[in-house]
């Protein structure tokens, strides 16, 4: 862990809630590569922590999966697909994506106060994040079952996206063929994850992917790697 890093008692619980639940399903998904329990762990709380850490000690386990939707999209203000809510509603099912994105980012609404501020003002604001993992919708294009059907609500489902998306990435990066990866290695797959193999750039350590409070996605999962490693 970085010097400076000390998780807060919230964050020490919600991340052994995780690992503890959820441990006999990553292992075994994860048989026969070189990802850990305590990379899920990371990613895991470094993408959705901030929003199941509001509901999880209260709700049931279904309705904490339900919930792990956020990422507000508000136009202009998008990269990716969709960049509008009419270029979403232009896709095959893309009006009744929409519904979906728009219902659960109301539902989320009831716990985030930014988000409860924007529902009257901005009513073309959606969710993009779905699922534990944050499952993008710029995926709806080639995925839109696991939107539609809110496949994000089953804890397995999510998890096989996970499980591909490390194998996809690693395959396409210095990394590929490796059948074990040190803990800096899974670090820069999960960077990868984050923006894509083709945006990692070795030279750049963990200080790429997202940035967000001074620090940089890369960061934040070496710290909540190793935390999460001393975790019983």
């Amino acid at each position: 862990m970085t010097e400076e890093f000390q998780p807060t008692p919230l964050k020490k619980a919600a991340m052994i809630w995780f690992k503890n639940t959820f441990r006999s399903k990553i292992e075994a998904a994860f048989a026969g590569t070189p990802f850990t329990l305590n990379i899920a762990t990371a990613i895991a709380t470094q993408e959705s922590y901030w929003l199941w850490v509001k509901f999880y000690k209260d709700l049931p386990l279904n309705e904490t999966l339900m919930l792990c939707v956020g990422d507000s999209i508000g136009e202009p203000n998008r990269k990716y697909f969709p960049k509008t809510v009419a270029a979403l509603k232009a896709e095959p099912n893309g009006q009744a994506m929409f519904n979906i994105a728009r219902q659960s980012f109301e539902k989320i609404a009831a716990y985030i106060p930014e988000y409860q501020a924007k529902l009257d003002d901005e009513p073309k604001v959606f969710c993009h994040g779905f699922g534990i993992f944050q499952y993008d919708i710029q995926f709806f294009k080639t995925n839109p079952d696991f939107f539609l059907q809110k496949k994000w609500g089953s804890f397995d489902e999510c998890l096989k996206l996970l499980v591909k998306e490390l194998k996809d990435q690693q395959a396409a990066m210095y990394l590929s063929g490796k059948p074990n990866l040190t803990d800096i290695e899974q670090t820069h797959v999960a960077i990868a994850y984050n923006c894509g193999a083709s945006k990692f750039d070795l030279n750049k350590g963990l200080k790429q992917g997202h940035f967000s409070d001074g620090k940089f996605y890369g960061e934040n999962i070496w710290d909540f790697l190793q935390f999460a490693k001393t975790i019983p």
